[in-house]
């Protein structure tokens, strides 16, 4: 239930050639629900959170992730219901 052009976006990220994104292994080739769900967080954290700001600022990885999980999540329940 994300919103329109959202899940083409996420699923064009994803499955970027060389990227090492999750859409390139085997398991989001058989569209296996996990892999497809960390695509979708992954496209929350970077695009509806200050996530990429705050690792330009110089935050570690860990620290921003821990930061904006509960938006992450609040966006990802929404998007569910």
């Amino acid at each position: 239930s994300c919103p329109a052009g959202e899940a083409e976006a996420i699923a064009e990220r994803a499955c970027e050639k060389y990227s090492g994104r999750v859409g390139r292994t085997a398991a989001a080739k058989q569209f296996d629900a996990d892999a497809i769900d960390l695509a979708v967080i992954a496209h929350i954290r970077h695009g509806h959170t200050s996530y990429d700001s705050m690792l330009a600022r110089g935050w570690e990885r860990s620290e921003a992730r821990h930061t904006v999980a509960t938006a992450v999540s609040e966006t990802l329940e929404k998007w569910r219901s």
